[in-house]
């Protein structure tokens, strides 16, 4: 099994190890110190090592933070998660609060207290971040100060060891490009911007451009590394040493000089003694990476990780085996939905046999190399906690009369899949299958959406809510998010939501997923992967679109439609769809499956 179901999360603890953390703060003479959900890379999955949110809090989720004063505390989480750190977190020793509305600096500002020390760790905070805290600190009479040692790591006495995970060549076939014409790429854009050199900081723009991958962090297959790029085409991989075998050796030699990963410090300096101008990404560069280079000389040029378009826009090659590994992973959660539909109605069936029973057809293949994420098995109230992890605790069972949301994915050499379906178990009710529809339609509205270049995921992130927003209903998660091509399952920069701003270019992958949830009863979401396709002429039009083609095979459940909602265009396009799922899955489907699969595709 890639997952287990241990139930983590004890809110108590909190009590003491905030008590702990405290106590060390005053030995530093410090009066506050801030703990984020990230490691040195900034990423979104960290290595046990660095779960130092989830240590302090109990809190488990993907994203978040917390401050620490002397006299209080306060976590910060965003709108998938504001059910669930009420449940893992000792909300009198931290308490609550919106990443969006109640953001950290706001609170910062009014609880910092006239020349206060507050504390971070710079390995752990982004350029941008710092600037935003030291504003708010500064607005407070009060100061941002870095340390050398973070205390958090000092009274966490069994900390685990970072990890050393084996480094592997990613082939030809899957990446599409040699790793040397990506290093060239990069380097001739290097020195047309007048960049000497740029920091690699984020594991999966290494993976991508080395062409290597590793298993450092939970489900998503990265070496924890940092790399300098030079204008010249030199390149420098700073990593541990005792993740590289003799074919990891062998794929890198020609392609980068190996460093132990203790000498990038050393590196920055060098840069800077010679004045050499290196670019670095605020949004993503740990700020002791940019204050080293600062320090040490250098000129430093703030902008984009040069790897992060061309990485997100995949290639022939990519799209291609992500199409290959949406065939198979079709066919697995066909299985799987077949199996729920007839055995969950007799009982017995709950979240964890559900997500073991899901994962083994996906195994059966023979082709999984992990999941993407820890399946999302909610049936019921449990569904309506966006980014619920079932464990031996929460477990509940499929009952007739509710909802069940499974949201899942698998890590294949080929392509890295996420989809998610809402089933009923038994009869839907008249308001599930009214809500159920609503989201229905707005999945229907952002996979059939034409639009011209230029356009950005926030300009289209209101088809998928326009039928929701009609009933008074929403949902407080974007719409979708880039996916990687046997990479992160949440990829930049692309994203359709109230915030995506970057421009969807074609051989990007989004994932189309609105929702809707009703705390204490059930959630409901319905999502496939998207690629954007080339721009091209519509009959009688004047400009070329873009548009995407949906590259998630698996049936939508029918019982949950509401037909009188939904319009002639959009139960078309179901058909259509559920024509071509039935078609690309029978092969390789056995007869009750395929039997199943007939009736849950059949026309409306």
């Amino acid at each position: 099994m890639f997952q287990t179901f241990d139930d983590t999360a004890d809110p108590a603890l909190g009590i003491e190890r905030a008590k702990r953390l405290r106590e060390e703060l005053k030995k530093r003479g410090l009066d506050g110190f801030l703990i984020p959900r990230s490691d040195e890379h900034q990423g979104e999955y960290v290595p046990p090592h660095a779960e130092r949110l989830h240590w302090l809090t109990g809190f488990t989720g993907s994203a978040g933070m917390a401050v620490v004063l002397l006299d209080k505390a306060a976590i910060f989480v965003d709108g998938r998660y504001t059910l669930q750190v009420r449940n893992q977190v000792d909300v009198a020793s931290f308490e609550p609060k919106s990443l969006i509305d109640e953001p950290p600096v706001r609170w910062i500002e009014q609880n910092l207290t006239k020349g206060a020390k507050l504390a971070y760790d710079p390995w752990l905070h982004t350029v941008d971040a710092v600037a935003r805290y030291k504003a708010a600190a500064e607005k407070a009479g009060a100061s941002l100060v870095p340390v050398e040692s973070n205390p958090l790591d000092a009274v966490w006495a069994d900390q685990p060891e970072p990890p050393t995970a084996p480094v592997l060549p990613h082939a030809l076939e899957f990446a599409g490009e040699p790793a040397a014409d990506k290093i060239r790429r990069i380097a001739n854009g290097l020195m047309s911007d007048d960049v000497n050199a740029v920091v690699l900081t984020m594991p999966d723009s290494i993976a991508w451009a080395f062409n290597i991958r590793g298993s450092d962090v939970p489900h998503t297959p990265l070496p924890l590394a940092f790399a300098i790029l030079h204008e010249d085409g030199r390149a420098d991989l700073f990593i541990d040493e005792r993740k590289l075998g003799p074919e990891a050796r062998a794929h890198l030699k020609p392609l980068a000089f190996i460093h132990p990963r203790g000498k990038l410090l050393a590196a920055l300096d060098e840069l800077g003694q010679r004045k050499a101008t290196v670019l670095v990404d605020p949004a993503t560069c740990a700020s002791a990476i940019h204050d080293r280079l600062k320090a040490a000389g250098a000129e430093v040029k703030r902008g984009t990780d040069p790897c992060e378009l061309p990485k997100a826009c995949k290639n022939e090659a990519e799209i291609k085996g992500t199409r290959a590994a949406h065939l198979r992973d079709g066919r697995a959660l066909t299985k799987f939905l077949a199996w729920v539909g007839t055995e969950a109605p007799k009982g017995g069936v709950d979240e964890i046999a559900a997500a073991k029973k899901l994962e083994s057809f996906r195994a059966e293949t023979n082709e999984l190399r992990d999941l993407s994420f820890d399946t999302i098995s909610g049936a019921g109230a449990n569904g309506a906690i966006v980014h619920y992890r079932v464990t031996t605790a929460t477990n509940r069972p499929l009952q007739r009369g509710e909802l069940f949301l499974v949201d899942s994915g698998g890590q294949y050499l080929d392509g890295t899949t996420d989809v998610t379906r809402t089933v009923a178990i038994g009869e839907a009710s008249a308001e599930q299958r009214d809500r159920f529809t609503r989201v229905l339609k707005g999945h229907i509205g952002i996979a059939t959406a034409r639009f011209p270049e230029g356009t950005s995921g926030a300009q289209l992130d209101a088809f998928a809510r326009m039928a929701l927003w009609k009933a008074g209903l929403d949902y407080d998660h974007g719409t979708g998010h880039g996916v990687g091509s046997y990479l992160s399952v949440h990829e930049g920069p692309q994203r359709i939501s109230k915030m995506g701003g970057v421009p969807l270019k074609p051989g990007m992958i989004v994932s189309n997923e609105p929702g809707y949830y009703k705390t204490g009863a059930y959630g409901i979401r319905i999502e496939n992967l998207l690629v954007v396709t080339p721009p091209a002429m519509i009959e009688g039009g004047e400009r070329p679109m873009l548009c995407f083609e949906t590259l998630t095979l698996a049936p939508i459940d029918l019982a949950c439609v509401e037909r009188s909602l939904l319009t002639q265009d959009e139960a078309d396009w179901l058909n259509a769809y559920h024509a071509r799922v039935r078609a690309a899955l029978t092969p390789g489907l056995d007869e009750a499956t395929l039997s199943w699969l007939k009736d849950a595709t059949r026309a409306i």
